[in-house]
């Protein structure tokens, strides 16, 4: 581990540090007595009948709801034929829907759907599971997974974010910002589409924007021929007013990806470091190296730190780093961590106390302390591999939901979903197809 840079602006404020803690382990509590009293019938949330009638691992025959006694959280994958729901208990398959081209996945953010950027849309795909709350509880539902036909159009459909309860959809092609509440996706469904504010960057390119809990956006700036920052925009003046633009910073060439850490530092990744928009300000974390490339991140609600991938060769076709990043957004202090073995840019994800996880070509999944950038453990998990030449194709992918960090095995058309907290391989299953993205709804 090395410490290697500290902020290079000085805006930002530090805060007391908050101590890296262990998950603790999670209770989960169902009361029979309130169910059985309630007798409610499954809400018009349900949907349409799923076309291909899927009725295996606790999935409804014909679509229909089911009442379960918990959330029922499921997996969504995608496979070269179209895409795949699993129980994400038992990892057996719910329900298989084609769909052709290279598609990729993002949840809604309402615990239910995903959206699919399929290239010219967001494609609303009903995972099947929700929970309808009712009074001092909820009931939980199962039905048959189903690509529907709604779908927010897009020219080049790139990110989406979840953040501060708004869903955050950009389209490359155009620089159109869409941003619409989750919470009302289930119901707008019914007839349309949630109503979105919109905004239009001045030139389209590739990018990502997140709007902050007080209605600002942050949001990155570029064109097709280079991207080299970020702006923040104020509140719509009202329903479908204007934004004013607040406060920018280019000193992030190749800007990509962003992330959200602790008590809402948003980031963004550039060629020499990245961009930290912290209380009012936007600050630069600048790389030890010229070419210090820091352009996919993961974050977490419980950790100020952020993970980066970490990149140096400007000019290869392909760079199989062994380092990370860690950038701690109170302090505004880089850290590089060597883990021995490569990774791919969906090796990256976050435990439920902030833990960094890193899935390694190594087939191992390593655990760090994001303060110190001490490694806490390394957990087998699949064959070693290396990551392939065309970045769409599949690689083993990593996905964290909960405590359970759920793995992929293309080579092996397989699924492994480990216990964080014993630190094991809890269960496996054979796949029919071979997984690539992966993403997940907690029901």
């Amino acid at each position: 581990m090395t410490i290697v840079s500290d902020m290079t602006i000085t805006q930002l404020r530090p805060r007391l540090l908050r101590p890296y803690r262990p998950a603790l382990p999670a209770v989960l509590a169902v009361s029979a007595l309130l169910l059985t009293a309630c007798g409610a019938a499954p809400g018009e949330g349900a949907g349409p009948p799923s076309s291909n009638g899927a009725d295996s691992a606790g999935t409804a025959p014909s679509g229909q709801a089911k009442e379960s006694q918990a959330p029922a959280p499921r997996l969504v994958m995608t496979h070269d034929s179209g895409i795949t729901v699993l129980d994400a208990k038992t990892l057996k398959a719910v329900g298989d829907t084609p769909l052709e081209g290279f598609n990729r996945l993002s949840p809604a953010g309402d615990s239910r759907h995903v959206l699919v950027a399929t290239g010219d849309s967001f494609r609303v795909f009903d995972a099947g599971v929700w929970t309808e709350a009712h009074g001092d509880h909820g009931h939980s539902y199962v039905a048959a997974p189903q690509l529907t036909d709604r779908a927010f159009s897009a020219s080049k459909s790139g990110h989406v974010v979840r953040h501060a309860g708004k869903t955050v959809l950009f389209s490359d092609g155009s620089g159109k910002v869409e941003v619409f509440d989750p919470a009302t996706l289930t119901e707008a469904l019914k007839t349309g589409l949630p109503s979105t504010a919109s905004y239009t960057t001045p030139e389209a390119h590739h990018g990502v924007a997140v709007e902050l809990a007080d209605g600002r956006l942050l949001v990155t700036v570029g064109n097709e021929d280079s991207r080299t920052g970020l702006a923040l925009l104020s509140a719509p003046d009202g329903p479908g007013g204007e934004r004013r633009e607040l406060l920018r910073n280019e000193e992030c060439p190749g800007v990509h990806g962003e992330a959200v850490a602790g008590e809402e530092a948003v980031v963004v990744g550039c060629e020499d470091g990245m961009l930290v928009y912290r209380d009012g300000a936007i600050t630069k974390v600048a790389s030890p190296d010229p070419y210090g490339r820091m352009g996919n991140q993961a974050g977490s609600d419980a950790s100020p730190v952020i993970l980066g991938d970490y990149k140096v060769d400007k000019d290869a076709d392909l760079e199989r780093p062994t380092r990370i990043s860690l950038v701690n957004t109170d302090t505004g202090q880089l850290q590089l961590v060597d883990l021995g073995a490569s990774y791919s840019f969906r090796s990256l994800g976050r435990g439920p106390a902030g833990e960094a996880l890193v899935l390694g070509t190594d087939g191992a999944l390593h655990v760090i302390d994001p303060l110190t950038g001490n490694k806490t453990g390394s957990i087998p998990v699949v064959p070693a591999w290396e990551e392939p030449v065309e970045w769409q194709d599949p690689r083993p992918t990593l996905f964290v939901q909960g405590s359970v960090a759920y793995v992929t095995d293309p080579a092996g058309s397989k699924i492994h979903a480990v216990d964080l907290k014993s630190g094991k391989v809890a269960r496996s299953a054979d796949l029919d197809r071979v997984p690539n993205e992966l993403t997940g709804v907690t029901g």
